[in-house]
């Protein structure tokens, strides 16, 4: 069953909602930044029940708001920017559920198999989610680092998802040319996510309203999870109100449970 997953985007110590692929190292084009500060969106999804979301600090500048949102919810978000073996535990620690890394396993653009061995012993393989967030090419989708700016070598098969797979517990995925945008989703990504993933994945980029909740869970038969950003009405958006969120998922726990 799909389910929407909430999302806490931190940029120069900010929270805010970007647009994807205009992330440079001198700033980006921003949709919204909020007033609040991280723990006030952390309260909010705490208690509304609302788990499995993530933390995403998005350059320097965001260690304190990243933790104070993760000591705000313990055990109920991810943390993903600049992970490393070296912080990883740091942020477990800071009460952070898992561990989302993507730029530390690249080297030279090559992927680095020892680096993921590395991490995986620090961590271990269930509180760690591997970001695939990737750009379209010629081929199909590309891995990209370095605030998606790198398009990597590595491209996303069904063979380096289900090899991937036996190294961690989840994947995220942002869709990093339609991220930020609201003019819709990567469909045919979402379906190959929902035909190829054979663990847990979560789908960013892109979504505008409820519909979209019911496409996710269509096309991906119900095996792909979404996070909403700037349409949502809590990061000034007017596509969906966070209060349709917690209703579809508590509709889904219901349908799986059979009521």
């Amino acid at each position: 069953m799909t389910l929407f997953r909430p999302c806490i985007d931190l940029h120069a110590g900010k929270v805010k909602q970007i647009v994807g692929g205009s992330l440079t190292e001198q700033g980006a084009t921003t949709n919204f930044e909020s007033e609040q500060g991280s723990d006030f969106f952390a309260n909010l999804y705490k208690e509304s029940g609302l788990s499995g979301g993530h933390v995403i600090g998005l350059g320097p500048g965001n260690e304190q708001q990243a933790k104070l949102a993760l000591a705000t919810w313990p055990g109920g978000l991810q943390y993903g920017g600049g992970i490393n073996p070296d912080n990883a535990s740091d942020y477990l620690n800071a009460g952070a559920s898992h561990v989302i890394v993507t730029s530390y396993l690249f080297v030279d653009n090559q992927f680095s198999w020892p680096r993921l061995a590395a991490l995986q012993a620090q961590v271990g393989r269930e509180q760690l989610v591997l970001d695939l967030s990737c750009r379209r090419t010629e081929a199909g989708w590309n891995i990209a680092t370095n605030r998606w700016q790198t398009v990597t070598s590595t491209q996303i098969t069904a063979e380096t998802l289900a090899r991937l797979a036996a190294t961690c517990s989840e994947f995220l995925v942002h869709a990093a040319d339609v991220e930020g945008l609201q003019g819709g989703m990567d469909t045919e990504l979402i379906e190959f996510l929902g035909e190829h993933c054979p663990i847990p994945v979560t789908y960013a980029g892109g979504a505008r309203n409820q519909e979209d909740l019911q496409m996710v869970h269509k096309l991906s038969q119900g095996r792909v999870d979404i996070t909403i950003g700037s349409a949502l009405d809590i990061f000034g958006g007017n596509g969906i109100t966070l209060d349709e969120c917690i209703a579809w998922n508590r509709s889904q726990g219901q349908a799986a449970s059979g009521h």
